[in-house]
């Protein structure tokens, strides 16, 4: 493990640079505005018909569409969302990058999956904080920063790590500290966690969880609390002390239960899936079957966003959490196409998010 901090970091590496950010939601709002206040002359890039643009106006930005706002740049932070990247370079991104600039992802699926070419000549690297832009702008202003990764793909100017380095500074992390790593395991890495664990792993969970209790006759809300309420109050536990400080903080029988059906629930059949999963990230047979979807329309993930916000766990929670005020709960969350994208539209600022790529 190699981990860089602020004496690590030479902000003259970076000295007299503009740079562009592409995107301005979740993190890109966070990127442009720590750059800016670290001394960096930051200019937005986004489209014309962006939702984001009238805030980022409104932030005092330069707007210009995507292409533009790159050409003379000599930093480009790419933050829209992956299955859009791939369309942007082909659309001129490609050609108005200058020879020599740093090129930055704070994700590497297309770099890794190969739906985006870099030119040759410029350097490519990666910076992504490990946290969403909300918390990533809190901890700069709080000046204690939040933590990143840091990865080089191509190294042209035989600069790309100390100029990488020093835009993770102007973001903050080098105080909370960057992990050096590749393209390739932060891509796999960032999947698996999102599909075995956060994302996937935990909603199946929930939702098989509710449905047990709810097809044995137990009432729905109960089943709400129990199962999906109430983990939040364990994660917090987990977040600030490991699985240690969880198991001192629940009762005995809790930890009890913990030993003996934690195994049953994930046995060995789960664990076998789970390296399929991986296997199937590994192979970019994921990646393909991701970007034959927004080729094709997107037709099954928007049939399956449907489905899922219909089942009877989010009905009842819907009505619950209208009780609660002290959660702030989100009256109404967007279905529609591209309403809510954590790189694109910064009302998802307004939600709890969790730092997933």
């Amino acid at each position: 493990m190699k981990m860089y901090y602020d004496d690590d970091a030479d902000p003259q590496a970076l000295a007299g640079s503009r740079v562009t950010i592409l995107g301005y939601g979740s993190q890109g709002h966070a990127h442009a505005q720590n750059l800016r206040d670290s001394g960096y002359q930051v200019r937005v890039g986004l489209r014309p018909s962006s939702s984001s643009r009238a805030q980022a106006l409104a932030d005092g930005f330069q707007v210009d569409d995507p292409v533009t706002a790159a050409r003379d740049a000599d930093v480009v932070m790419v933050l829209i969302p992956d299955h859009d990247q791939a369309a942007l370079f082909a659309d001129g991104l490609t050609e108005v990058l200058r020879p020599g600039c740093l090129l930055l992802f704070a994700h590497g699926f297309s770099i890794h999956y190969g739906t985006v070419i870099p030119p040759r000549d410029c350097d490519v690297a990666m910076v992504a904080p490990k946290a969403p832009g909300h918390m990533v702008r809190a901890c700069f202003v709080d000046q204690i920063g939040c933590p990143a990764l840091l990865a080089v793909h191509q190294d042209v100017t035989g600069r790309a790590k100390q100029r990488a380095l020093a835009y993770a500074r102007g973001l903050g992390s080098t105080k909370a500290g960057v992990l050096e790593t590749t393209f390739k395991e932060e891509t796999e890495t960032d999947l698996f966690g999102e599909q075995a664990v956060l994302c996937g792993g935990v909603t199946a969970l929930i939702t098989a969880a509710f449905e047990t209790l709810t097809e044995a006759g137990y009432q729905p809300e109960l089943a709400y609390f129990e199962c999906l309420h109430e983990l939040k109050l364990i994660v917090d536990l987990i977040y600030q002390g490991g699985l240690s400080l969880m198991r001192y903080s629940v009762s005995d029988t809790a930890e009890f239960g913990d030993y003996v059906s934690g195994p049953v629930i994930v046995d060995e059949h789960v664990r076998e899936q789970m390296r399929g999963v991986l296997h199937r990230i590994q192979s970019g047979s994921f990646a393909e079957r991701w970007i034959d979807e927004n080729r094709s329309g997107r037709h099954d993930f928007l049939a399956q966003r449907q489905s899922h916000s219909e089942h009877p766990i989010e009905t009842v929670g819907k009505k619950l959490r209208a009780q609660m005020s002290w959660i702030q709960p989100v009256a109404a969350v967007p279905q529609s196409p591209g309403a809510v994208a954590a790189e694109e539209s910064p009302t998802v600022e307004a939600t709890p998010e969790v730092a997933v790529s």
